[in-house]
């Protein structure tokens, strides 16, 4: 039976290289693990026509504006990996050099755009819903949102919000053939039917129907289809009339490498626990110097990042799916909550101080001297306000900090070693 559980959910992207041009698929090749409830939706483009005279009180048509897709991915115990390709499409811009028997990731925010289409890089995706259910693949997937959090006693959390064009293709096709009413047998046109077993290929048989009477579509019983290509499945005749009639199949057929998913990377996770974290130094190019080591104050921090991402439908790109990609503008904000045990932030205000911050995660060992690990620096942060509160009886304060540019390092360096080659292309 096919299974529909979304534990078997999967999900893979094109995490080495990006797309080379806006809707062109690029291969997947890594595998991701997220939360069970991730799904990569396409918003239908569907309005009716009620605004138009069509002689009747109600609508009688609905047209086909094509579609845009959109998904959250949420990595609960976070990874190297998902830092980087969330913040290399995010920000755009990566480099890589080598790091023991591994890499060095070091990521920062493109300037201008990537091409006339994108103003940052795209991947593609490839999702399986259930075990069996349905593959899909999808062109150009932007990263619009990122959130970090940092929670004492838990795990690094990383999610990402992704806006698509709706570009796709799925596993499942319809194909209609021609045959008597009278059939015990529907012969395919070209394709196998998907499944290694008979049992597996009954799965991949989703449903027949017959239009036994012009206008009108009568489910068909089908109890067996053969492993040749094309494909033959065995049904119940719909009619004791031997004249032809159509039939619709909706199947999976024998899927193309496109659909294969690649190997999932195993890295260590990061625990909050070994992070540090620095606020008030400075970042000289190669090091974070200065400042005030935090530990046993902080409860959270959560570093944010938005494009104001927008995929738009524009002239000569077609209507089944957009073919423009725009950020309205980058905005990056920390809030940092913490016990509230000096005057350090509410004197930072006072002074209107510009501040820098650094923060490490570390992960297991993979090399000698060299960690799975996450570096996010902040060359430059404006403390916008710090509300002192109560929690759990003790006194509290938020300190809600704006990112600022730097003239000669920008707003943000994410920086991420692991064993994966390089990111975005």
């Amino acid at each position: 039976m096919r299974s529909y559980s979304a534990t078997h959910n999967l999900t893979a992207i094109s995490a080495t290289a990006g797309e080379s041009a806006i809707n062109a698929f690029a291969a997947v090749d890594l595998s991701l693990l997220s939360d069970m409830g991730d799904m990569i939706n396409l918003s239908p483009r569907r309005e009716d026509n009620s605004d138009e005279a069509n002689g009747k009180e109600e609508p009688d048509q609905v047209y086909d504006n094509g579609y845009m897709a959109e998904t959250t991915r949420n990595h609960n115990r976070a990874q190297p990996q998902h830092f980087a390709y969330l913040y290399g499409f995010g920000l755009g811009n990566v480099t890589t050099v080598a790091a023991g028997s591994g890499y060095l990731h070091t990521i920062t925010p493109m300037v201008g755009g990537l091409d006339t289409a994108r103003e940052l890089p795209s991947m593609s995706m490839l999702t399986r819903m259930g075990e069996t259910v349905l593959k899909r693949r999808f062109a150009s997937m932007f990263v619009d949102q990122v959130n970090a959090t940092f929670a004492m006693d838990d795990w690094v959390k990383i999610s990402g919000t992704l806006k698509g064009t709706g570009k796709h293709e799925d596993s499942i096709i319809e194909e209609t053939v021609s045959s008597a009413g009278t059939s015990v047998s529907l012969l395919l046109d070209a394709n196998g039917v998907q499944g290694a077993t008979a049992d597996e290929r009954m799965d991949s048989i989703h449903r027949i129907r017959a239009e036994v009477t012009a206008g009108s579509w009568t489910d068909v019983t089908f109890t067996a289809v053969s492993a040749a290509t094309p494909a033959a499945i065995t049904i119940v005749a719909p009619s004791a009339v031997a004249t032809a009639i159509n039939y619709k199949i909706l199947y999976a057929p024998v899927e193309s490498a496109d659909f294969v998913f690649p190997a999932r990377v195993v890295e260590s996770p990061l625990r909050v626990a070994e992070m540090s974290f620095n606020l008030g130094g400075a970042w000289n190019g190669t090091a974070f110097v200065g400042g005030k080591a935090m530990g046993a104050e902080l409860r959270n921090i959560q570093c944010s990042l938005s494009n104001n991402s927008k995929v738009s439908f524009v002239p000569g790109g077609g209507g089944s799916y957009a073919s423009m990609h725009e950020r309205g503008g980058r905005k990056q904000t920390i809030k940092v909550d913490r016990s509230f045990r000096d005057f350090i932030f509410q004197q930072h205000i006072k002074d209107n101080d510009q501040l820098g911050c650094y923060i490490k995660c570390l992960g297991s060992e993979f090399d000698t001297g060299h960690n799975y690990q996450v570096e996010i620096i902040y060359p430059k942060l404006g403390l916008l306000s710090a509300p002192i509160s109560v929690s759990d009886k003790k006194l509290a304060e938020s300190g809600d900090f704006v990112v600022l540019e730097d003239s000669t390092y920008g707003s943000v360096i994410v920086r991420v070693k692991n064993l994966w080659a390089g990111y975005v292309g």
